[in-house]
């Protein structure tokens, strides 16, 4: 506690002796140094390179072979809800129908809880994270669906992060059940008066039994023409139009792209579009997982997220994210880690995270083995040991 106290007041901090140093520096692909340091100097990254050559800073930190990576960077969260789904999850699992109401639950639920009762769950959640290695995170609504909850929630996640997502078009809620053009006009309308102040993004989910192309381009519009970026959930639950729509809309990234055709493909490459995939909603669900190599092959650029929520992936965890990717949408260990983080960066089109060039924000993650491969390697094993957020620590205990 001593140390990690006199890191945090110190102006400039050396990190030696690390074992590898993922940087993703270079090219746009994963890059790494081994036997490295690294200085963060007033809350950024000031220098890298080999530990033999590294410069004297205020306070030193001895990784002791340890890898050192950037901060996680989850693009894609829902943490603004009330209530819990884990009776869905198991009927699910054991393969028993259930008539519970999906995401409607979550709605009601979330509708009926206080204020204090949001944020304080939101806030848990925001920490599990951090202890796990993500130092960003986008959190959308969705589980509100009126004007008055769908803002408040948005404005309880600004609190904690600039990446706020208003998704009002999450699906139709039961007062709007055979008016979808009402909904969609409330949801452009007024809702979105009320939501854009507390929001940097805009998404809607592009699916049959939610929004259909033309629905969710007005939607995307709508919000663009407020200064909002545009995100959409696609092709989730089966082919669909939702990769067209992202490209025409120009939005940041694709998400979900499980069910891809071969003109989809070349629209996400051409576009070009951020495909980020969501394992653990196929853990939780079942599902067919997506086909990231398929994606990599063809030249996309792949990010990787939670998509944290209370129904059909209710994990927080990056490194679990890591690990079904490299097992089952088989990517290699640099490319999971490259799309957790970097990659997260690039669908929240931010350049200051996901790597760590000299001038980034120095967010980054000690982990308690000596390369970043043990992630997957060692899947369930708590291994981040120390977090730092702006050059600071910010969870665990520096060695």
């Amino acid at each position: 506690m001593g140390q990690a106290c006199a890191v945090a007041q110190a102006q400039s901090t050396l990190i030696t002796r690390i074992g590898e140093l993922v940087t993703n520096e270079g090219d746009g692909s994963f890059a790494a140094i081994t036997d490295a340091a690294l200085v963060i100097q007033d809350g950024t990254v000031a220098w890298t390179g080999p530990a033999a050559r590294a410069p004297a800073a205020d306070a030193v930190v001895d990784a002791a072979g340890r890898a050192v990576l950037p901060g996680f960077v989850d693009s894609h969260a829902h943490l603004v809800f009330a209530g819990e789904r884990s009776a869905e999850f198991a009927a699910r699992m054991a393969g028993r129908p259930y008539q519970a109401g999906g995401i409607l639950t979550t709605v009601a639920a979330t509708r009926a809880a206080s204020d204090t009762t949001l944020r304080a769950n939101l806030r848990r959640l925001a920490a599990e994270m951090l202890r796990q290695g993500t130092t960003t995170f986008e959190c959308k609504s969705g589980y509100g669906l009126t004007v008055a909850d769908e803002a408040r929630g948005l404005a309880l996640a600004a609190e904690i992060t600039a990446e706020v997502t208003y998704l009002g078009a999450h699906v139709v809620p039961p007062e709007f059940a055979g008016d979808v053009t009402g909904y969609v006009d409330l949801v452009c309308g007024p809702m979105l008066e009320a939501c854009a102040p507390h929001a940097r993004w805009i998404d809607v989910f592009c699916e049959e039994g939610a929004f259909g192309a033309d629905e969710a381009a007005a939607v995307l519009a709508a919000g663009r023409a407020r200064g909002l970026g545009t995100r959409i959930h696609a092709n989730q639950l089966g082919p669909g139009p939702g990769i067209r729509v992202a490209a025409e809309a120009g939005v940041a990234s694709a998400d979900h792209c499980t069910f891809l055709t071969e003109a989809d493909l070349d629209t996400i490459v051409s576009a070009p579009l951020v495909a980020t995939l969501l394992p653990g909603a196929e853990f939780g669900t079942r599902h067919p997982y997506p086909d990231a190599r398929r994606l990599l092959d063809a030249g996309a650029t792949v990010a990787l997220a939670t998509d944290c929520n209370p129904g059909s992936s209710f994990t927080s965890s990056m490194a679990f994210c890591i690990a079904l990717a490299v097992r089952d949408m088989r990517m290699t260990t640099q490319e999971a880690v490259w799309a957790a983080t970097a990659g997260g960066a690039r669908a929240l089109r931010r350049t200051d995270v996901g790597h760590l060039g000299v001038g980034t924000r120095a967010d980054l993650i000690l982990l308690d083995a000596p390369s970043h491969a043990y992630l997957a390697y060692r899947p369930g094993v708590p291994l981040i040991s120390a977090v730092w957020l702006a050059g600071r620590p910010a969870a665990g205990a520096a060695p």
